[in-house]
């Protein structure tokens, strides 16, 4: 069950960052990329039957790199850097005095959709 929520809220969060980007919210379309990211590895995670409610960003990283990339092989190896390049992007958004531009933030809805479509994918094998 915690999967289907987790994936569903990705689902959202994609959805959120393309209207926030079409609204030319750039740092808040960022978040919503990495969030729609981070909660498609919770439910990949929990798909497993990982205990995930609650797990800090860097768990779950962590996690997904070693069980599903490294030990798993189920995701391709260039995933690895994704969900760290995805946050690193959206602290820069939520606590830096700098704007994301336009072009960042249409990089981080692409990387974290196809994150997202990879892990729908594979949980609907």
């Amino acid at each position: 069950m915690a999967e289907t929520i987790f994936l569903t809220k990705a689902k959202r969060n994609l959805q959120a960052a393309q209207l926030l980007f079409d609204h030319q919210m750039y740092d808040e379309s960022a978040n919503r990329a990495y969030y729609a990211a981070f909660q498609a590895a919770l439910a990949a995670l929990s798909n497993l039957g990982m205990p995930v409610e609650g797990m800090s960003h860097e768990a779950a990283q962590a996690a997904f790199n070693t069980e599903l990339i490294r030990k798993r092989k189920v995701y391709p190896g260039n995933f690895r850097s994704y969900l760290y390049e995805l946050q690193t992007i959206r602290l820069d958004a939520d606590y830096k005095l700098v704007f994301v531009s336009k072009k960042v933030a249409s990089k981080q809805i692409k990387k974290a959709q196809e994150f997202v479509d990879r892990i729908v994918l594979e949980m609907n094998k």
